[in-house]
């Protein structure tokens, strides 16, 4: 995309009610989001291959809100926290079994729970073996980065 068009597009989007727009083409993606004062002009990136992981349907359709780290949760174990900020799921798929539930028993490195961010499914895994106490997030919420997701002891 050359410079004139994406100026051209910036001057549309400033002088109109149009908050955002995201253009694709075959070169790239642009997203324009207006701002307070004068418009910012962000790059998108490019869409990565997907993981061979079935894509879990969220169980609500409303936007779940990120729910307060529990205190009892922070004092009786180790709390693994998510690495990032996206949607939380207990499973691979919406009718699979979830990867842990409370009283199982994880090693270092299991797979316990999934984060999709960005359209890209991230299995999170444990980082401190035990047995999970607690599931501190509903599957489909959104989680922020280092929310607690589940307590191992």
């Amino acid at each position: 995309m050359d410079l004139r068009k994406l100026k051209t597009l910036i001057d549309l989007v400033s002088e109109s009610n149009v908050s955002e727009l995201e253009i694709t083409e075959a070169e790239g993606k642009v997203r324009i989001v207006k701002g307070g004062v004068a418009p910012v002009m962000a790059p998108v990136m490019a869409p990565v291959a997907m993981p061979a992981v079935a894509a879990p349907m969220p169980e609500a359709t409303a936007a779940a809100a990120p729910a307060a780290p529990s205190v009892q949760a922070e004092s009786a174990g180790h709390a693994v926290k998510s690495p990032m900020v996206g949607t939380f799921y207990r499973a691979a798929s919406p009718g699979a079994k979830p990867f842990v539930e409370v009283g199982t028993q994880v090693k270092e490195g299991q797979t316990i729970c999934i984060i999709e961010a960005m359209k890209i499914l991230n299995e999170i895994e444990a980082d401190k073996s035990g047995t999970v106490t607690q599931v501190l997030c509903e599957n489909g919420q959104a989680v922020e980065y280092g929310q607690p997701l589940l307590v191992i002891e």
